[in-house]
């Protein structure tokens, strides 16, 4: 474990900077999965090795508990036109809208863009390729940064209609439109809880034939739902480490999850946390047991990591690499201290490493 520095409480978000050539954010996925590359760093040494991704089931032993973030991906990027009452329903432009989560029974959270038009009691129409109506919106509040509280008419099978109309909604910094196979490589293979608007992109590199030889290994795997939500690319807008406040995500940790973690924390097994969105959710949950055994619950996280924290858990961790100044360059800096996880990333840009969601990835333990 990392242990309490309270010296990192003087920590700006600025320290967190680095260059990154921009040739370097990854537009495409890789040509095949598995084959990323791998940067693997000791925690305790701060040694660094660059490895592939094929090669991740020897860096883990008989016996460790893998995690997993089993949620799926939905194409929350609709396009819309707006009707006005007073002008008898007339469509005019389009609009975006980026469904970002639910909020009941027929609601959703979402961004409209261009915001500023779109009033409270306006409707929206969402139609298909071939002009048909498939979903309609009213807009019932408007809030801060283009958000807006949207309620849609009911229809036999909302997320159907999505996975017809819907655009796999991928991140600012991917500088295209979404094609037809970002349907397939923005999921992990072992997706199944529909939920996310952004993928939990450490778990994109693995394979079936990766998962089966970590199973031939020896290695437990495990399965916790969060739910990411756009908030994870959204820039900090403060300048110390304790004024940020992170977004709410959703998270679902099952009877079988709670008690595979809790026999490896007894028996002292490496919990391996693949992403971010696991750590997230195993450390919260840790912090909320009060150092009781975990026990199968859903609720909603908001928990910011950076160093100083005691991870109570997690023992190694897969991530991609992440933004400049972002919440999650701090968790991985909490993971494996500031400095050793900055010299990494040096070294990731100088070995010319492929970054972020559809990038490369590291392996710190």
């Amino acid at each position: 474990m990392i242990p309490k520095d309270d010296s990192m409480t003087a920590l700006r978000v600025a320290d967190f900077d680095f260059h990154l050539p921009p040739e370097l954010i990854a537009q495409q996925p890789p040509a095949e999965r598995g084959q990323s590359r791998t940067l693997v760093m000791n925690r305790s040494t701060g040694a660094l090795r660059d490895s592939i991704f094929s090669e991740f089931p020897s860096l883990l032993q008989p016996g460790d508990l893998l995690v997993l973030n089993d949620t799926r991906v939905i194409p929350a990027r609709l396009y819309a036109h707006r009707t006005i009452v007073r002008e008898r329903e007339k469509p005019t432009g389009r609009v975006e809208v980026m469904l970002t989560e639910p909020a009941g029974e027929n609601l959703w959270r979402a961004l409209v863009h261009p915001g500023r038009k779109i009033r409270v009691g306006e409707r929206l129409v969402f139609p298909s390729p071939s002009g048909e109506i498939e979903l309609q919106a009213e807009v019932l509040e408007r809030n801060y940064f283009g958000s807006r509280l949207l309620r849609f008419n009911p229809v036999e099978d909302f997320f159907s209609v999505l996975d017809r109309i819907g655009h796999i909604p991928l991140p600012p910094y991917i500088r295209r439109d979404d094609a037809a196979d970002d349907r397939e490589r923005y999921q992990t293979v072992y997706s199944r809880e529909r939920g996310s608007v952004a993928a939990p992109t450490a778990g994109l590199h693995f394979t079936p034939q990766i998962l089966d030889a970590l199973a031939a290994r020896g290695v437990e795997v495990a399965r916790i739902t969060l739910h990411v939500g756009l908030g994870t690319f959204a820039p900090l807008r403060v300048e110390r480490l304790d004024e940020v406040r992170l977004h709410r995500e959703r998270y679902s940790l099952s009877a079988s999850t709670a008690d595979a973690v809790n026999r490896a924390a007894a028996e002292g097994r490496r919990i391996v946390a693949v992403g971010t969105t696991v750590v997230r959710t195993l450390e919260h949950c840790a912090l909320q047991s009060a150092g009781r055994p975990l026990q199968a619950h859903s609720g909603e996280t908001e928990i910011f990591i950076s160093p100083g924290f005691q991870f109570r858990l997690v023992n190694a961790l897969l991530t991609n690499f992440h933004l400049p100044q972002s919440s999650l360059l701090m968790l991985v800096s909490a993971f494996a201290g500031h400095e050793p996880v900055l010299a990494a990333y040096r070294h990731a840009v100088q070995q010319k490493y492929r970054f972020f969601s559809y990038g490369d990835c590291m392996f710190l333990a």
